[in-house]
Formats: C-alpha cells, structure tokens, sequence
C-alpha cells in the first residue's frame, strides 16, 4: 500500500506540484495556483503516510508492530482532530514532552494560548531553519487557539439559534473549512518565500 501510494500518486502529483511552485506565483492564473496548491496537498499527505505504511509493513515482516501515523487526515472537522490524526508520532511527541510539561492547559487561557504557540513553532522549526516553516507553524498556532477560544463561544450560539446550530454542526462544511485551512498552511510551508505565499493566496 505504501509504495502504491508513493508510485501512483505521490509521485505523479508532484510533477505538477513542482512545475506550479517554481513558476513566479504572480504568474499563475487561479485555475493553476489552485491545480497546484491542491496537487502539493495530496503529495505531502500521499508522500509522508507512504514511508509510515512502508515502516509498519517492514516492521511487521520481523515482527514489529508499529502504530498507524495517518488516520485520513483530510477528513478532520477541526484542527484539533486533524493534529489527531496527521503524523501522530510526532504531535503526541510534542503533546508528551512539550506541552504536558509546560503546563498544557492547567495554567489558564494566557499560559494554554502560549504553550499552544511554542510547540507549534518549535513544530515548524523542526521541519527546517527557514520563516516560511516558522510561519505554517505559527499559523497551526494560532488556528489552535482560534479553536479553543470559540468552543465557548460556538456553544452559546448553537444553544440560543437552530439554524447557527445546523451551520456549525454541519459535518461536510466543517471538513471543507478546515481543509482549506490546512491547505493555506501548506502552501507556506511550500513557497520558496513568505512573500511568495501570500501572493499565491491572492491568486486563489
């Protein structure tokens, strides 16, 4: 299954992922930054999750047993869930040996929203020593903290309205907006620049 997903998809996507991000964004009409965009999505999810199924497939060839990494990730209603379900060894890592430690959410709003911002940051800055991996972490940051404060909020609106209660609860609208949330971070992540990124966003 893995290198299925490595040979057959991950790969193919890539060619036109590439192409995409190394013409100048300002260049790109909206049909081809979403074309790309959307092509670097399913290449970075297709492209991690293939060497965690391959690991877990060799693992059990000498009796290993390793523990899913991706649980259809793209499928979350809120950033939260996608952080459940996206590279789950290293988001419970973060969540064991960084947030747990500097208090989780035991310590009050202020002391939760800046352990929120830390891992994501030193999340980013795992990936590589540049801004636009500091930046996608930031912004994961901050959609945490976004989720978090409007969990109140979205309770006492969904209790007071039924119609705000069948928007919120919508499962198929909550799966669309977090995608597109997550696929603006991606395309920081991606871009040769931070600049590059946001003009990119504007094409879309």
């Amino acid at each position: 299954i893995g290198m299925g997903k490595k040979v057959i998809i991950a790969n193919q996507v890539a060619i036109i992922a590439d192409k995409a991000f190394a013409l100048p964004p300002y260049s790109l009409s909206p049909f081809y930054a979403w074309l790309g965009s959307i092509c670097f999505v399913l290449q970075v999810y297709f492209d991690f999750s293939c060497y965690s199924d391959m690991a877990i497939g060799l693992g059990r060839m000498f009796g290993f047993r390793f523990l899913e990494n991706f649980n259809y990730p793209y499928i979350s209603k809120s950033i939260t869930e996608f952080w459940t379900r996206w590279h789950i060894s290293l988001s419970t890592w973060f969540r064991d040996y960084v947030y747990i430690p500097l208090g989780g959410n035991r310590l009050g709003p202020i002391r939760t929203y800046l352990n929120l911002i830390t891992i994501f940051f030193l999340c980013g800055l795992w990936h590589g020593a540049n801004w636009t991996f500091v930046i996608w972490g930031a912004l994961h940051g901050l959609y945490m903290i976004i989720g978090v404060t409007s969990k109140t909020l979205k309770s006492r609106i969904i209790s007071r309205n039924n119609i705000f209660k069948s928007i919120f609860l919508n499962n198929y609208l909550q799966i669309f907006l977090t995608f597109h949330l997550v696929l603006i971070g991606w395309l920081f992540f991606r871009s040769n620049s931070i600049s590059d990124a946001f003009i990119l966003i504007s094409n879309l």
